[in-house]
Parts: C-alpha cells; sequence; structure tokens
C-alpha cells in the first residue's frame, strides 16, 4: 500500500500540519510508503517524498505521474471553487482511492454548513470521494444532510505525534521563560478567528496583580504585523513575546513550560494543541465552540472578564504535580485512519 497525502505541509506548524505529519510518521514507521504534496504558499525544495508544486499544472503532474493507492486530501477553512475542482478532479483519477479529512470543525454550524444540500456542487463531490472523515458528530451529520451515506463516513478525532522528549527553547524565549512567571501562552494562528487581542487586554488586566506575568504567542499568520503594532502600542508589551512560526518539538515546550494554555477563539474545531496541552497537565482555558475535551476551563466568545477571573483562579491553585499528570494521548486515531486505508485498499 501507498499512500499520497496532499494539504498544507510545516512550516508554518498548525493543527492541520500537525495531523498529516503525525500520519505521515505512522506509516513510515510502520514501513508503509506516504509522500506529501504541499497546497500552501509556502515552498521549499522537493525532498523525502515532499513536493512544492508552484502552480495548478504542476500539482496535477504530480498527481497523474507519483505511484500511489491512497490519495488523503487535508483541508481546514473555508470551501472554495477552486478546492471544489481540486476534489472533483482527485476524484478522477483511475485506480485511486481518495480521502477527505475535513478539519475545519465549526464549519457545520457557520452559514455555509447549514446550506448543506444533496442538490449542491458541494454536496455532488462529496459524494464522489470514497471516505470522508469528520473530526466531530456535528460534521458527520452535516455530509449526511449533503446526501453522503454512512458507510462513506468516518468519525476520527484528530491527532499529533508528541515528539518526546520536548525540544530546547531557542534563547529569546527561554530567556523570557526565565525574566517572567507566570507564563502564559497560546499556540494558532494569527488570524482573526483567534482572539489574540483579547489576550493582549487580559495580560494587563492581569499584571497589577501579578506583576512578572508573561504571555507566548506561538503561530504566525496574515495579522503579523497588525499584531506586533497592538503589542508594541501597550506600556506592557515586554511581558508578551510574540514568537511566528515555531518548530512542533519546540511548541511542545512551550506548552509544557507554561502554567495556563490559552485558546481564545472566534471559529475553532478540535484544536489539537489543546490535547497536547491536556496531555501535559497544563490547564487549558478555551472558548467554549460545544467540542471542548474533558478538564479544559470554558469560556464564552470575547468574554475577556471570564478570562481574567478563570486565570486568577487558576493560579490561586497549586501547580500540577507532574508535567505529564494531564490526559493520556494516544494512537487510536492514527489507527483508525491506518485501518481505513486497508478497507479501501483490500
Amino acid at each position: 500500500m501507498r499512500v499520497l497525502q496532499i494539504g498544507p505541509y510545516p512550516p508554518p506548524h498548525g493543527g492541520v500540519q500537525s495531523n498529516l505529519v503525525a500520519i505521515r510518521e505512522y506509516l513510515r514507521n510502520r514501513g508503509i510508503y506516504c509522500a506529501v504534496i504541499n497546497l500552501t504558499r509556502f515552498r521549499r525544495t522537493a525532498a523525502d517524498d515532499i513536493y512544492y508544486p508552484e502552480s495548478a499544472l504542476q500539482t496535477l503532474a504530480l498527481l497523474l505521474r507519483l505511484r500511489y493507492d491512497i490519495l488523503h486530501i487535508h483541508f481546514g477553512g473555508n470551501i472554495t471553487l477552486r478546492l471544489l475542482a481540486l476534489w472533483m478532479v482527485c476524484s478522477l483519477i483511475p485506480g485511486k482511492k481518495t480521502v477527505l479529512t475535513f478539519h475545519s470543525g465549526g464549519y457545520p454550524a457557520s452559514q455555509p454548513g447549514r446550506t448543506a444540500r444533496p442538490a449542491t456542487l458541494r454536496g455532488f463531490i462529496f459524494r464522489r470521494l470514497d471516505r470522508i472523515i469528520g473530526v466531530n458528530e456535528e460534521m458527520i451529520a452535516m455530509f449526511r444532510r449533503f446526501g453522503v451515506s454512512a458507510d462513506r463516513l468516518a468519525l476520527i478525532p484528530p491527532d499529533a505525534v508528541l515528539q518526546p522528549p520536548p525540544a530546547q527553547l531557542r534563547p529569546e524565549i527561554a530567556d523570557f521563560f526565565q525574566s517572567h512567571s507566570p507564563v502564559l501562552s497560546t499556540v494558532g494562528g494569527l488570524e482573526l478567528e483567534y482572539d489574540i487581542p483579547l489576550q493582549v487586554e487580559v495580560v494587563g488586566d492581569l499584571l497589577p496583580q501579578f506583576p512578572r506575568l508573561g504571555l507566548v504567542i506561538v503561530g504566525a499568520g496574515s495579522l503579523e504585523r497588525q499584531m506586533r503594532d497592538l503589542i508594541g502600542s501597550k506600556p506592557y508589551s515586554s511581558h508578551m513575546l510574540l514568537c511566528g512560526d515555531v518548530p512542533h518539538a519546540e511548541t511542545l515546550s512551550v506548552i509544557r513550560g507554561c502554567r495556563v494554555f490559552l485558546r481564545t477563539t472566534f471559529y475553532d474545531g478540535d484544536s489539537i494543541a489543546v490535547r497536547e496541552a491536556l496531555h501535559f497537565g497544563t490547564p487549558v482555558i478555551a472558548t467554549d465552540n460545544g467540542m471542548r475535551p474533558p478538564h479544559v476551563h470554558l469560556i464564552g466568545m470575547s468574554d475577556r472578564d471570564g478570562c481574567r477571573r478563570t486565570i486568577e483562579r487558576i493560579l490561586a491553585e497549586a501547580a500540577p504535580a507532574s508535567p505529564h499528570a494531564g490526559q493520556e494521548m494516544n494512537d487510536n486515531s492514527l489507527l483508525a485512519v491506518l485501518e481505513l486505508y486497508r478497507q479501501l485498499a483490500r
């Protein structure tokens, strides 16, 4: 069996990228061929069966030239006509089985998700795919509204491989941890859906009580300049560190080493970063999106006061006795993906 994954490959590092890499490592560790076609604007020289096409024609050429049995598409975000065209082309390649993992856990509640009907272009193309993986029950129900039969749907939450031991922190992050305590952290794209401005304001709210408090912000995105300007405008800017994109292993060190992990969002799915924080026993505060794992401290959307009060309550408690005191991560999701591949390859 040979697998080709198509989607975002790091850098930058995010939830979709982590899941794609986790599947690739899981397969390769078991002697199964797995190549990747990267579909982001971040390109490198092709190596180690990772390809970086610069155009739709180059992507099509790779899809037709490479040897594989299973084509696994990873997608997170809004559905565009260009993406629908890609998925349609993938479904037309003879002799290949096509799998789509739709990572946008909040999509069913969005306006496009609420218009799910069989008699739509989306529904037509979804029904052409051999399997669709949804990350939550709401997504599976949405695909049923698109007319996808139950035997073509699989509920598999996202998973990531924790890389032991976590990497050593780069000097500027290590120095920030040394000079600030307690340290909060957040991991996500610098985009509108990740409500970073709320966290910036909460830091200012907490400083009178915790004068050495710090916030480490991991992630890159289209709002990086705007976020740097916002942080720079605050008299307490030295209490926040905007790191940009950070390798996954080092990100795990940040998550494990911080006192509280924040995930404030306007739109979010089943965040891998949240599950990683829980694994390390790091308390998590997250906007309630209806699909958070157990033990997460939930707040309302844009709830600045609720976020502040929850941080205060957590900091008043004793820190976890062990960095591994939280939930245990396992490879059940990765095994489920492999079993799905095996069924299709028969």
